[in-house]
């Protein structure tokens, strides 16, 4: 299996790239993953939130295949303690699948066609994090789920 992990717009702050790129790596180690930023759009400001994501939407489905696992990281979706989130990463490997796709959206969330497209959505929590945050926040719980299907001890219980 191997994991895509697509992104509206760069991150921006330099300590957070630096943290993504070491989880990134240490990923590396245990399963293929593929980090990709799409570019942000640009001149919004005469755009209407639901325009943006419409066409944030088209660039997010141009790099998603008819046999690909879409997974929304959204507000609404499914909260996971990171070994219930470990043990969702094993039943997609288990299950065969070859592409698990992850979206994290524009500051507007997704676009009605990319929720229709979509095979299921999962909350970080209940909380609002910044979308330069859910960035580094997501791959340390990729890479933490890795380890707790490893047996490793990076996860304490």
């Amino acid at each position: 299996m191997k994991i895509h992990i697509l992104l509206v717009g760069k991150t921006e702050k330099q300590y957070l790239i630096s943290a993504i790129l070491e989880y990134l790596n240490r990923l590396k180690h245990y399963i293929a993953v593929e980090y990709k930023i799409l570019p942000a759009l640009k001149k919004t400001k005469n755009l209407s939130e639901e325009q943006q994501k419409n066409k944030e939407g088209k660039q997010i489905l141009k790099n998603v295949k008819n046999d690909d696992i879409l997974i929304l990281l959204d507000e609404k979706g499914k909260e996971f303690s990171s070994v219930e989130f470990s043990n969702f990463i094993e039943k997609k490997m288990i299950g065969g699948t070859k592409n698990l796709v992850f979206v994290v959206g524009g500051p507007y969330g997704f676009s009605l066609d990319v929720y229709k497209k979509s095979n299921e959505k999962i909350s970080l929590s209940r909380m609002t994090f910044s979308h330069q945050m859910v960035r580094l926040i997501f791959v340390e719980q990729l890479y933490r789920a890795m380890t707790i299907l490893k047996g490793e001890s990076y996860h304490h219980k």
